[in-house]
């Protein structure tokens, strides 16, 4: 259903931390014009520990609206309250997004069983496509590739974005599920050789500065035309590395703002970039052509 470059949106903000919509429907137009295939409004990137329930349903809502149609917006409704993940889902869905993005729950650390009956218990309340999240480095909980297969037999669980950056775990998935789900890699890193193994495509902090090349990678990989994208690769590689620096989305928002995209705002606990990466992201832009 979904496939290629899908970026996690960062939700941009102004100085004083209020979502500065004007600025969303740039990056939204940024996007489409240089070939992003889906978007994903409010995962991790896009502050969604920061933003309340309200501003969050809106958010998904407007980047709807502002899409128009033109890509698929997936909804990042993950949480680790089962009750508050089904009303953000069903948010989602009343909002028009095309599918959501559920991360695993983070902080309650839940057992395989209860990660099994959770995303069962959201799926079988909203009828909306579903892509399982597992990022254990954030949520100090790993959903295992026998966990991901139970929940494959879900008619609406479609995909899962796999961020462990390990490549095991994709061939484990893939021996397991057969075709039933759709992987996307979540670890920008390791992303080309994620899809040239099976991989559907790549849910990407790296897109939001770097769409077309993102893009253009993204294609040759699912053509499993592996020197063409490496050579793509190579000029993204500093990016891969240095937006994350510091915590996701604290460098890939410095650089937004450093391209004149968006504001310089961004909600505590998180704060500005480190004056002392300044210059290593700024290379890092510069290597990849965008600044």
């Amino acid at each position: 259903m979904f496939h290629g470059s899908i970026v996690a949106l960062v939700t941009p903000m102004t100085a004083e931390g209020g979502i500065d919509y004007a600025s969303l429907q740039r990056l939204v137009e940024f996007h489409i014009e240089n070939g992003t295939n889906a978007i994903v409004a409010v995962g991790t990137t896009g502050e969604s520990a920061t933003l309340d329930e309200q501003e969050h349903c809106e958010v998904m809502r407007r980047v709807v609206q502002m899409a128009r149609g033109r890509v698929p917006v997936i909804g990042g409704t993950g949480a680790n309250s089962t009750r508050e993940a089904i009303m953000l889902t069903r948010c989602a869905m009343e909002g028009g997004a095309d599918a959501c993005l559920l991360v695993t729950p983070y902080y309650n650390k839940p057992t395989q069983e209860g990660l099994y009956l959770h995303h069962k218990a959201i799926a079988d309340a909203v009828p909306i496509p579903q892509i399982l999240y597992n990022v254990p480095g954030r949520t100090a909980c790993d959903m295992l590739p026998e966990t991901v297969a139970r929940l494959a037999q879900v008619p609406n669980i479609i995909g899962i974005k796999e961020a462990t950056g390990d490549l095991g775990r994709l061939r484990r998935i893939r021996e397991l599920c057969d075709d039933t789900i759709d992987l996307y890699s979540g670890d920008d890193a390791t992303a080309m050789d994620f899809m040239l193994g099976g991989g559907r495509g790549v849910i990407s902090v790296t897109a939001n500065v770097a769409p077309r090349a993102m893009s253009e990678m993204c294609v040759a990989a699912l053509r499993g035309e592996a020197a063409a994208a490496a050579i793509i690769n190579e000029r993204l590689m500093a990016l891969h590395r240095d937006l994350f620096v510091e915590a996701n989305p604290i460098p890939v928002k410095w650089a937004l703002h450093e391209m004149g995209l968006i504001p310089p705002g961004i909600r505590l606990p998180l704060t500005p970039l480190s004056p002392r990466y300044h210059d290593t992201v700024r290379s890092a832009l510069r290597l990849a052509g965008v600044l």
